[in-house]
């Protein structure tokens, strides 16, 4: 039986996922947050980095459909909370759509495509998803231990953090956090 704590950090990404907050994950959704993420702060969308983050989005998706266990074409809270429940009590088997998630998350925000996040890259990011510069910068000062950047080791280990731990002051749990850290 997932925590309690555990089923909260799962049902934030849940709320990412669910665009139009209808109360389920539907293919819509991947394709509306590729053109989210894709936007640059002027409201235009990177025609490049939308094909490429829709492959992505579209990738998890059709990952993700095992989860509707009951086949009715759309991933509900309880189905994706069991799936990282799943992932939790196996975290060296996580299957192929966790790890294009985790991927992605990282890309996203390695906007410079050089194999790490600099605090520009994370700032500029999780202020665009309504975060206060102040709250990101500390944030990404905890998530580096104060170092100017995080490699995709490093973040893999953040990722898998917040998706495992218990421990109410793990790291990781910073990664995904609300905008009031």
């Amino acid at each position: 039986m997932v925590s309690e704590f555990r089923k909260k950090k799962y049902l934030t990404i849940f709320g990412y996922f669910d665009t139009d907050s209808n109360g389920k994950i539907e293919k819509k959704d991947f394709e509306t947050m590729a053109e989210l993420v894709a936007k640059s702060p002027d409201g235009t969308i990177n025609e490049v980095k939308h094909k490429e983050y829709l492959n992505a989005l579209l990738a998890i998706w059709n990952g993700l459909q095992q989860a509707d266990t009951n086949k009715d074409g759309h991933v509900s809270a309880d189905e994706w909370v069991a799936q990282w429940d799943a992932y939790a009590k196996n975290p060296a088997a996580p299957q192929e759509w966790q790890k294009v998630h985790c991927k992605f998350s990282f890309q996203v925000l390695d906007t410079g495509n050089d194999g790490s996040i600099d605090s520009d890259e994370f700032v500029k990011a999780y202020e665009s998803w309504g975060f206060k510069k102040d709250d990101a910068a500390k944030i990404f000062g905890k998530l580096s231990q104060g170092k100017s950047t995080l490699s995709w080791a490093e973040f893999q280990k953040l990722w898998q953090e917040y998706f495992t731990s218990e421990d109410a002051n793990a790291l990781g749990n910073l990664l995904f956090s609300s905008p009031s850290p």
